[in-house]
């Protein structure tokens, strides 16, 4: 599978649609993910952009993808993997971006800690532009 399943190839148009065509395990893995991204950012608008799931909240917060052999949460800051670094161990990261396993998740509360601190990043910006 790769970051861009779909029927016939064809890019997703929405997340549900994204996930669906997952094999079973991503997908459960992948939902648990949906959920608790959500539950962290409920302001956050979902959509497909560069054909995988994406989350914004004044700007791109966190993206999530499914290949053949891991899943990637990409958390598109630097600074956050590295204050999360120690809860990460055990997991492959480069750059912003942190794989794993349907047998292997990332817990939630680590989810929900990242989603966090994008979002306060994302306002943060937004607050320091307005000045």
């Amino acid at each position: 599978m790769s970051a861009k399943p779909g029927r016939d190839d064809q890019p997703a148009e929405t997340v549900d649609d994204y996930l669906a065509a997952l094999p079973e395990g991503q997908r459960a893995v992948l939902e648990r993910l949906r959920a608790t991204i959500r539950t962290a950012a409920p302001g956050a608008e979902e959509l497909i952009s560069y054909r995988i799931p994406t989350y914004k909240y004044h700007g791109p917060v966190v993206h999530f993808a499914a290949f053949k052999d891991h899943c990637s949460l990409i958390a598109v800051s630097r600074p956050v993997l590295e204050r999360f670094a120690s809860e990460l161990e055990g997991f492959r990261t480069s750059g912003t971006t942190i794989r794993f396993t349907a047998e292997h998740p990332l817990p939630s509360a680590l989810v929900e800690a990242i989603v966090r601190a994008r979002m306060e990043e994302n306002e943060a910006r937004v607050r320091q532009q307005r000045r």
